[in-house]
This record gives C-alpha cells, sequence and structure tokens, in this order.
C-alpha cells in the first residue's frame, strides 16, 4: 500500500473526534452490530459509521435467553473478525458481564485484551454513576469509551426484565445523573436504551458528547440496531425496530430450492462439475 493512499484511508477513518464533530455541526450517524468479517466488509463499504461487536451476539449468534453467558473470549474472537473487515468504520468491542464490574484495574485489563487481541478501536460498558470510576481509568489508559445508560440488558435481573427506564420521576432522574457521570468520566459517546422521548431529548441536549439512540427516539446524534433485526433475521424484535430487509425469508426460499433441486438432481448440472 502506498504512503498516499494509507494516508487517505487515515484521513477518511471514523475517530471519536470526527463523531464529536457530527454533533456539533448536527449531522446525525450510524451504528449497527456486527460479529463477522462477511458482514462487516458489507457494512463499512455500505458507509456504515460505527460497528459494535455488541454481547447481542450471545442472543442473535449464540442462542442464548440473555447476554449474560457471553465470555470476554468470545467477544475477543467476533472483534477480531469484524476489524479485518474494517477499512473506514470506528469498531466498538461490547465489554460482556464480569469483565469490568469486579474493578477499575480488571476492566482495564479486559479493555487492553478487546484491543490488542481483537483489535477495537473503543470499547463499551453499561452504567453510569456506578461505573464513571472504571471508565475513567480505561481512558486514563487512551482507550475510548462508549458508555450505556437506561435500558441495560446486563441488568436484567435487577430490572426484572427488558423494562423500559424513565418513566418515573425517580428513574427519569437516575437514567439523567447516569448519562451526565458517563461524559464527565471522559467518555466519548453514550447510548440511550429503551427510554422515552423526551428523556433522550433532554439528554442529548444536555450532553456534548454524542448520543446513540436504540428506543429511544429521533432527536438522539445517532441510532444503533441489532443486525439481525434490522435485516430481518430474527424470530422477534422490539417494537422499536424497523425491518429494512427481510433476509430470513429470502434464506428460507434459497434453501429451499436447494433441497428440491438437490433431491431431484437438477444441482449440481454439467455447468457445475470438472472435465
Amino acid at each position: 500500500m502506498s504512503t498516499v493512499t494509507a494516508k487517505s484511508q487515515r484521513e477518511h477513518r471514523v475517530t471519536q473526534r470526527s463523531l464529536a464533530a457530527r454533533k456539533r455541526r448536527h449531522e446525525p450517524f450510524s451504528m449497527l452490530t456486527a460479529y463477522d468479517f462477511t458482514f462487516a466488509r458489507i457494512f463499512d463499504e455500505a458507509g456504515v459509521d460505527v460497528l459494535l461487536v455488541g454481547d447481542s451476539l450471545g442472543n442473535v449468534v449464540q442462542g442464548e435467553d440473555t447476554t449474560l453467558p457471553v465470555t470476554l473470549d468470545d467477544v475477543v474472537y467476533h472483534t477480531r473478525l469484524v476489524a479485518r473487515g474494517v477499512r473506514r468504520a470506528m469498531v466498538v468491542g461490547d465489554m460482556p458481564f464480569g469483565s469490568y464490574q469486579v474493578s477499575p484495574e480488571d476492566a482495564l485489563r479486559n479493555a487492553i485484551r478487546l484491543v490488542k487481541e481483537g483489535g477495537a478501536h473503543a470499547v463499551k460498558l453499561e452504567g453510569g454513576v456506578a461505573m464513571a470510576t472504571t471508565i475513567e481509568r480505561i481512558v486514563a489508559a487512551d482507550i475510548p469509551v462508549m458508555g450505556h445508560v437506561g435500558l441495560t440488558p446486563q441488568s436484567i435481573h435487577r430490572m426484572g426484565g427488558y423494562r423500559v427506564q424513565g418513566r418515573t420521576d425517580s428513574e427519569r432522574e437516575r437514567v439523567l445523573a447516569d448519562a451526565k457521570a458517563v461524559e464527565v468520566a471522559g467518555a466519548f459517546a453514550v447510548v440511550l436504551e429503551g427510554m422515552p422521548t423526551e428523556l433522550a431529548t433532554q439528554i442529548t441536549s444536555e450532553l456534548e458528547i454524542p448520543t446513540i439512540g436504540i428506543g429511544a427516539g429521533v432527536d438522539c446524534d445517532a441510532q444503533v440496531l441489532v443486525m439481525h433485526d434490522m435485516l430481518g433475521l430474527s424470530d422477534w424484535a422490539p417494537s422499536f425496530v424497523k425491518q429494512f430487509a427481510n433476509l430470513g425469508a429470502v434464506a428460507s426460499q434459497a434453501a429451499r430450492q436447494y433441497i428440491e433441486e438437490v433431491v431431484n438432481r437438477k444441482f449440481p448440472g454439467d455447468e457445475h462439475g470438472y472435465r
């Protein structure tokens, strides 16, 4: 690769600074989850700004009921696959349950693994006020951190399920305090999940860092969806999801046609063999 080409790619790489500039210019940006090389390459070439290797892989890749069983090794592995497929997008590795709650030092060690072994450009972790010291410690080691407040899937047992957060006055105050704590701690962006639109709008207006909504309304600085939900590959999707394609139906039809042609000796044909 020539020096000029390499320099051009670096200049066009999405970074925390370029995302901050997008917020200042009121230009929304996009984020999707990705878990492998193929979809990472497709999404990157399509122009998706941020690819999140989410612990949602527990649900959509591993078939688990929650994200809690996902290990750091799982996320490192999938982050490495995604990083190989990316030229422009920022790659964010999700820190799974248990990888950052023990202590800030333990969290830092695990964040370093996501960067060194996984190739992540940044890490994401859930929690606000309670995680402020942890965020500070990771950021102090020059690893960008994306926060995540509101409905935090790793807190499913405390929350009693996947419940919208911030509907009561006390919940609203807590979510707002969490978002502000994440910013003060040094996070470069924060995911706002599962909260009333009015609350997400307020948080977005009061924070200088970009907000990334998922089930949080239109006024966030960015939006994120789980790729399987967006592409119609999930058996079920939350009400806030818009399905932009139905790849599940396409894949099912292709499989049925393949079976039919194999059973009836229509495939392979002469053109698919060697002489």
